[in-house]
């Protein structure tokens, strides 16, 4: 993708160094709290707190200037009571700094008075180059360049998702629930009052980036609706993109405006935008990384055919109910698929769809070939697959009933689930078919833990992972054309 390192915030997600206002040794500050990140994530390049007083701020030397610090400065991080931006931000300027970050608050979304104070930073900005994220935002992170300026730390690896938030926190509160499925961002930004900034310009950027596979937006308000259209349609031509709106009720739409100034709409423009831009809209936090996560992971299907493939009825009646909610049917076997089902399931097991293994003969079917048939069926656009574990303590008595006392049960089970993890994650490649699990099992259950690192989705719910085939099935009519049969 071209364009991606001339792009003006490529800096400031590339810097080679970083000056810090607002940092301090009260370690409840916020601004030391965001140095905290920032250090914890082990960023490689120098590090300068500018302080008028400390003499070292978090084990750092510490310059009363900025003019003061030793080498050239790569971003500006401001954390600093409002009335003093306008001149820490000239001070950027005459130092040559052409990136930065503006955390602190109090500017356009309180009004006239702060209206007049981000337009005035906006004018130094312009007169000395600089772009900057916000102000009232909360930074950004990008795991591969060690970068985090928020006040929240990051232990997720790097990942696919490109995130882009309105919303300053949001960004951070979301590290969580990325770890809990193996997630992690290629890159996240917070752009808060987008004074030069917007959501528009991250969304062409991060459509350039090659380490982002998917984009996930936070959606408070859009400023430049046909700048957005464009940049969208464009982008969505590449990779998928999925956001997540917030300000079509009333309540959304004042809630934004207090919060960054934002000006929203009704639900209906912004379907209406989305809609020809080719951007899927999610109906809450949980569906925006839900689809990001499907739609960043998993080919793209031909149709809206699915085959629903379970070992419990409930999981699988709750599949095929949301499959039809959200734009997929079930499919149709052919003759061949349900002769080779038959010799593999028992009589009490359903040949139907969605099919109903309840209990395998051989209980490595249900993990290779049984939906290596689905698959195989030309009528099967996708597969949804349900997990449902073993107890260990059960796997423990079997492995010492066949083995004996000698038997390593542990050692057997890590074995045996890491070759049967490498199979089921592989089938979805090997025919170019969405393969998406679910299952009320966490990574704390080393099966899931190792098929979720292995690319697999599995998702929390039978509901979701269907709904995010359907998610992926609406993008793939946008990117192919494809219409169910």
């Amino acid at each position: 993708m071209s364009g991606f390192e001339e792009h003006p915030l490529y800096n400031i997600m590339h810097p080679q160094s970083i000056a810090f206002w607002g940092a301090s040794n009260n370690p409840m500050a916020m601004g030391s709290v965001q140095l905290g990140s920032l250090l914890a994530m082990g960023f490689p390049g120098p590090v300068y707190p500018i302080h008028p007083t400390e003499k070292e701020v978090l084990g750092l030397p510490a310059y009363a200037r900025v003019s003061d610090v030793p080498g050239p400065v790569g971003l500006a991080v401001l954390v600093i009571p409002t009335k003093v931006v306008p001149e820490i931000l000239e001070d950027c300027g005459k130092a040559g700094i052409s990136a930065a970050i503006i955390v602190s608050a109090g500017f356009a979304e309180i009004g006239s008075d702060g209206r007049l104070l981000q337009q005035q930073i906006v004018e130094i900005a312009r007169r000395y180059g600089i772009r900057f994220l916000g102000p009232n935002c909360i930074g950004a992170v990008n795991p591969r360049h060690k970068l985090n300026t928020t006040f929240y730390p990051y232990e997720s690896g790097p990942g696919f998702i490109g995130m882009v938030s309105q919303s300053g926190s949001f960004v951070t509160q979301v590290f969580v629930h990325l770890k809990r499925f193996g997630l992690g961002f290629s890159q996240g930004l917070s752009v808060g009052n987008e004074a030069v900034t917007d959501i528009t310009d991250c969304l062409e950027y991060l459509g350039n980036c090659p380490s982002t596979k998917v984009i996930g937006l936070y959606v408070e308000g859009i400023r430049r609706g046909r700048e957005f259209a464009r940049i969208a349609r464009e982008v969505s031509r590449k990779k998928p993109i999925v956001a997540y709106y917030v300000g079509g009720s009333s309540a959304g739409k004042q809630a934004g405006l207090s919060h960054t100034g934002a000006m929203a709409g009704p639900d209906e423009l912004y379907n209406g935008i989305f809609a020809q831009s080719g951007v899927i809209r999610a109906g809450s936090i949980e569906e925006l990384f839900d689809f990001c996560w499907v739609l960043g992971s998993q080919p793209l299907p031909r149709g809206n055919r699915i085959a629903v493939f379970t070992n419990s009825g409930g999981p699988g009646a709750a599949a095929a109910d949301a499959a039809e909610r959200s734009g997929l049917r079930l499919a149709s076997f052919s003759d061949d698929t349900k002769r080779a089902l038959r010799d593999l399931l028992p009589h009490t097991a359903s040949l139907a769809n969605p099919v109903d293994m309840t209990f395998a003969r051989n209980h490595q079917d249900y993990f290779d070939a049984m939906p290596r048939i689905l698959l195989q069926d030309d009528g099967v656009d996708c597969v949804f697959m349900y997990f449902l574990m073993a107890h260990k303590r059960v796997i423990d008595s079997v492995i010492r009933a066949m083995m004996g006392d000698s038997a390593d049960p542990e050692e057997v089970a890590r074995q045996y689930v890491s070759a049967q993890a490498q199979v089921v994650s592989s089938l979805g490649r090997e025919y170019g078919k969405p393969l998406v699990g679910g299952s009320f099992y966490d990574r704390s259950e080393s099966f899931i833990c190792e098929l979720q690192d292995r690319g697999l989705p599995i998702l929390p719910s039978p509901e979701r992972a269907v709904r995010a085939l359907g998610a992926l099935y609406k993008y793939s009519v946008f990117r192919l054309g494809c219409s169910g049969p």
